[in-house]
């Protein structure tokens, strides 16, 4: 998965507020009690850190913290500069709890919008792929959204594939440790209806502008594209077309910038291009059929 420089924090995203737990409790060990955090105090620590939705972020916070000393660690290792993701487990996504690991690739709001695609031209039945799957969330949200597929997910990052396989069991998602293709089963070839690629896509240079919630927390492999940012799509279009079913789609989420040369990829690789944008999400999809 990826991210473009452009893009917020997750701290600007937070997940939906859920409800807020009981207050917590001191400390039953045998060790002087940590004071309880009030909300208050808690939005007051996280506004100090920069972080921009603090009230709902501490309402995230206290309803996750069993007691005052969990609370204490995890408002700590947020004002650090951890995801909020990552010190609370888990994200928001289409609606599901996507657990995310640290370390792990967060997914974006704004990926929704190529799930929402992919929903679209997928039917029950369908089999469907997700490369570089990162938590498996695409996968979850889509199995969801259609209902019953055929789900398989490969991803090169083993802490990853850990991750996916937990949130992708209850859809019966199968997933594979390594390089794109690579792990996926021979039988597949030529039966894949929907192959979704949420490959990174950030040129080199620019990695280093992203927000420091990314770069310094989740893994390099699944934000760096390259040169130009395209290395892993050139790789996924050259072979997608052995892959895909007689009329199958390939979707992959790319920045406004690199629409012209993805199309001529994708183009080059034997399928049919075109995009396709949702302006207040920021997010611009490619996708590319299989010739029936």
């Amino acid at each position: 998965m990826s991210v473009s420089p452009s893009s917020p924090a997750s701290s600007a995203s937070p997940p939906s507020p859920g409800s807020p737990g009981t207050s917590p409790s001191p400390s039953s060990s045998g060790a002087a009690p940590i004071p309880s955090l009030t909300p208050s105090a808690v939005v007051t620590r996280l506004r100090a850190a920069g972080c921009v939705f603090a009230e709902d972020e501490a309402r995230l916070l206290v309803g996750a913290a069993r007691d005052a000393a969990e609370l204490d660690a995890m408002v700590r290792r947020r004002v650090l500069g951890q995801p909020l993701e990552h010190v609370l487990g888990w994200a928001e996504f289409r609606g599901l709890r996507i657990a995310v690991d640290v370390g792990v690739f967060v997914p974006r709001r704004r990926t929704e919008f190529l799930v929402r695609q992919a929903a679209a031209l997928a039917g029950p039945g369908a089999v469907v792929v997700d490369l570089c799957c990162g938590s498996g969330a695409l996968g979850a949200a889509l199995g969801a959204a259609v209902g019953r597929i055929e789900l398989h997910a490969a991803d090169i990052d083993p802490v990853a594939v850990r991750c996916a396989r937990g949130n992708l069991a209850g859809v019966g998602g199968r997933v594979y440790e390594g390089d794109l293709y690579d792990p996926l089963p021979d039988a597949l070839l030529g039966r894949v209806d929907v192959l979704l690629a949420n490959v990174p896509y950030v040129p080199t240079e620019e990695v280093g502008l992203l927000p420091a919630e990314a770069r310094d927390h989740e893994a390099r492999v699944a934000l760096d594209g390259g040169a130009d940012g395209l290395d892993v799509l050139r790789r996924v279009t050259a072979d997608a077309a052995r892959w895909l079913a007689p009329g199958g789609r390939l979707l992959f989420e790319t920045s406004e910038r690199q629409v012209p040369y993805a199309l001529e990829a994708v183009a080059a690789g034997g399928l049919v291009p075109r995009s396709v944008s949702d302006e207040e999400m920021y997010a611009t999809v490619v996708i590319g059929t299989r010739r029936a």
